[in-house]
């Protein structure tokens, strides 16, 4: 697998039609599983990635997400939920289990660099001031709780809309949409308050 792996697009990932198309092309053949690894394996990684400590982990651990869903993929039903709230499902169960093996804590230098936006070409003063706003920032993030830190890297990381985070966590989309919206908020006052 590759260490570098783009960072989501923007926003949600629309639910297109081909989707379903090719979920029941993987079921009936496995070995068009690949066409569903080569479309989620940037979002998979990146969110394994925010929540891990290190990059051979989170590469590893994404591995392990997908061959987990391609050995349940034969049992999989839509029942009204994208492909991707499911996989994200693994991925969210893979991470805890993760955690309960390893008990190690999630770094701020563990988000992938696209998330740490640091120009080459800044000067020295600019490059001193987002290092400390990223130090602030970092600061804050450790003191979250783990289920905050989470519902942050599955909209930011994995680039989840709420609806597709409320799938999930198992709560309703309004509930998500509305931590989510308290938690930035408290962030960013803390921020400006430091």
């Amino acid at each position: 697998m590759e260490k570098s792996v783009p960072a989501p697009p923007a926003g949600a990932f629309p639910v297109d039609t081909d989707e379903a198309e090719l979920v029941r092309a993987a079921q009936a053949d496995l070995s068009t599983f690949a066409r569903l690894y080569r479309r989620y394996l940037p979002r998979v990684y990146n969110y394994v990635r925010a929540r891990l400590d290190g990059e051979e982990d989170a590469a590893d651990l994404t591995q392990q997400i997908f061959l987990q869903a391609l050995s349940a993929l034969p049992d999989y039903q839509p029942r009204g939920a994208p492909f991707a709230a499911w996989l994200f499902q693994i991925a969210r169960h893979a991470v805890s289990d993760f955690y309960r093996r390893r008990k190690t804590v999630v770094s701020w230098d563990s988000f992938p660099a696209a998330f740490q936006a640091q120009s080459a070409l800044q000067d020295l003063d600019a490059s001193l001031l987002q290092r400390e706003r990223l130090a602030r920032l970092k600061t804050l993030l450790a003191r979250l709780d783990p289920a905050q830190r989470e519902l942050l890297a599955l909209r930011f990381a994995a680039g989840l809309s709420s609806p597709e985070i409320a799938r999930v966590v198992g709560r309703s989309p309004a509930a998500v949409k509305k931590q989510l919206t308290r938690l930035l908020h408290t962030l960013k006052e803390q921020y400006h308050e430091q």
